[in-house]
């Protein structure tokens, strides 16, 4: 990396000083500096890169708002963190779209979770377990049409041709019979 885009990366003081003062040139700076490092993991995990777009923004108002009350205390470099909020921010957009499958693919240390967040973590982390001991149970063809449909994003109509229902609406009453049995598999675990 050339020294002239190493200067372009403003430290962390000045984001601070510079969000507490308005300055759209520090926010550009910011932007610009650790938008690769977010496109990079999203893109990594089932994302786009609009969907790398609106994650760091989310991340930067999470930390401008943070900044601005007057109650944020930075205890890592300010990169770890807008990595680690953005991490966290996409791992909640993939569980609200039944997109995730798994370990995010991370490339770079974040920071250690809250002992409350990692409680929460560790519930989340335990339910996947569970829904993953659920699909491995529920086998064949609903093990393949619910991953198919939820993670792969497949279509009623593809996964009707995959499977060779005559049309998508039978497709859809049997992905319906095999969510049903996961659910039954995943609640009968303790």
């Amino acid at each position: 990396m050339s020294s002239k885009a190493n200067s372009s990366i403003p430290t962390d003081s000045e984001v601070i000083l510079g969000i507490l003062n308005n300055s759209d040139v520090v926010l550009k700076r910011l932007y610009l500096a650790y938008f690769p490092m977010v496109l990079q993991l999203i893109i990594n995990n089932n994302g786009s890169a609009d969907d790398a777009k609106d994650i760091y923004q989310e991340a930067v108002i999470v930390l401008y708002n943070k900044v601005k009350a007057g109650n944020f205390e930075l205890s890592s470099k300010l990169k770890t963190y807008i990595y680690s909020v953005s991490r966290r921010l996409w791992l909640k957009r993939l569980t609200q779209m039944n997109r995730y499958g798994g370990d995010l693919r991370d490339f770079e240390e974040h920071l250690p979770l809250e002992e409350e967040d990692h409680e929460q973590h560790a519930d989340r982390d335990l339910q996947f377990g569970k829904m993953q001991a659920a699909l491995g149970q529920l086998g064949e063809p609903c093990k393949t049409i619910m991953e198919d449909f939820y993670i792969h994003n497949r279509s009623m109509q593809e996964i009707c041709e995959r499977f060779g229902y005559t049309n998508a609406d039978n497709a859809k009453t049997q992905k319906y019979k095999c969510l049903q049995r996961l659910k039954k598999l995943f609640f009968q675990q303790n």
